[in-house]
């Protein structure tokens, strides 16, 4: 491998085993007994022959990767990107020796360290003190090395005040606040971030898209995956697009995401699994024929496990490079309701008939919320195309703040409770 070149994947594949449950029309205290004897039987004869334990009737083979060849020059920020399930956090998991790939090879030069989700490395029990010595440790940093980076990394973070508190009691911003830190500051030659970024803060993922650019110029390497076109826009100079696995496009980070919005289906009709722990959004339904109007109506159906005190619903429209265009929260219009009405589902509907965008088309993400707490967002999750005349995607608009600050009133979010509950 060439000295310039620090990783090279050939023909890279990661393989997985799934399990099915048999469909069966009234099950019985006999089938459940027969199907957990034969299901203890079945891991004990994986176990002893060294194969992965899969619960379930029916096994299906399913290739998280297959066939992914790139390469990654020293001191280059490489941007990952690719719609949810495409492979990205898979791809980085082989990339940083948490799991090896089903076939191919990967070749890497120099100390990766990864901050792949909230808390990964950290010991819940033990303090922010002793977890940045652990997690050195880990990146294999002498004590000596780790000691003199901890002022940086204190500092950095923020957490100075929490310091000798076990990380357990911490937020999962706090976490990410702390694990980003040590990972950027004990110099590592490769450094792989995922998407757990969006968990801070705005000033926060700032300072760490600076951090990032600072380890770049140091002459390090960067991976960086993120639904955050913008971020990635500015933070890289070149970009991998993987669909459902695979490697379909890679080059200029300008050129990989016009192709990525550019390939995204216009949906109108968009469904998601309801999550049981939380309130989540579970469709968002556009009216394409008002789009052509020049006019937006948007239906953000809403389903929560408890009932919700006034549910808020917000979207933001986006050019192809990121930058947000225009957009509404529903906090700032009292027609959606208020603190004494309370739902566990409904509808959340979003109407405007004077948005100031040129046509074309732009990218639509949602979110849901009440007053004091963010539940739910889905992030880029259409492209819909405004007004009659087609063009490309728009990256040339910049509205001034004073025209972004006097169009939120112009939408009206109205509220349609499927089940309500008055206090």
């Amino acid at each position: 491998m060439s000295t310039d070149i620090v990783i090279r994947a050939e023909n890279l594949g990661k393989k997985y085993t799934i399990g099915h449950q048999a469909a069966e029309r009234v099950p019985t205290l006999r089938d459940a007994v027969t199907r957990g004897a034969g299901g203890l039987l079945r891991s004990a004869r994986d176990m002893l022959h060294g194969r992965a334990i899969v619960a379930g009737d029916e096994m299906e083979e399913f290739w998280a990767l297959k066939d992914v060849n790139f390469e990654v020059a020293r001191g280059e920020v490489l941007g990952i990107i690719g719609r949810n399930g495409a492979g990205k956090s898979t791809l980085l998991k082989v990339l940083s020796r948490i799991t090896e790939p089903s076939e191919g090879r990967v070749e890497i030069r120099g100390r990766v360290a990864s901050l792949l989700e909230v808390g990964t490395g950290f010991h819940p029990e033990l303090s922010g003190r002793e977890n940045i010595f652990l997690n050195g440790a880990i990146l294999g940093m002498s004590r000596r090395e780790i000691k003199a980076k901890f002022d940086e990394i204190v500092a950095f973070s923020e957490v100075e005040r929490f310091l000798d508190t076990p990380v357990k009691r911490y937020s999962s911003g706090m976490y990410v606040r702390l694990a980003f830190a040590v990972a950027a500051h004990l110099e590592p030659e490769i450094l792989v971030v995922d998407e757990v970024l969006a968990v801070g803060d705005a000033e926060f993922q700032k300072k760490c898209l600076g951090k990032m650019h600072d380890v770049a110029a140091g002459g390090r390497t960067v991976l960086f995956v993120s639904h955050n076109l913008g971020a990635v826009s500015a933070l890289c100079q070149r970009a991998l697009l993987l669909s459902d696995g695979q490697l379909v496009f890679q080059g200029g980070t300008a050129e990989v995401t016009e192709r990525y919005l550019s390939t995204r289906a216009e949906d109108a009709n968009l469904t998601f699994a309801a999550d049981p722990a939380r309130p989540s959004i579970t469709a968002v339904r556009i009216d394409r024929e008002a789009l052509k109007r020049r006019e937006l109506k948007v239906e953000i159906e809403f389903r929560s496990p408890w009932p919700i005190g006034a549910p808020i619903g917000g979207l933001v429209l986006r050019a192809n490079t990121g930058e947000p265009l225009w957009g509404s929260n529903g906090r700032f219009h009292p027609t959606v309701g208020d603190d004494r009405t309370s739902v566990s589902d409904g509808v959340l509907t979003c109407r405007s008939s004077k948005l100031p965008l040129i046509p074309g088309k732009y990218v639509l993400s949602v979110w849901l919320s009440d007053y004091y707490t963010d539940f739910d967002s889905k992030i880029d999750i259409t492209v819909i195309t405004f007004g009659e005349e087609e063009q490309a995607f728009v990256s040339a608009l910049r509205p001034s703040p004073a025209v972004v600050g006097s169009i939120e009133w112009l939408a009206q979010w109205q509220l349609q409770p499927a089940r309500e509950v008055v206090e």
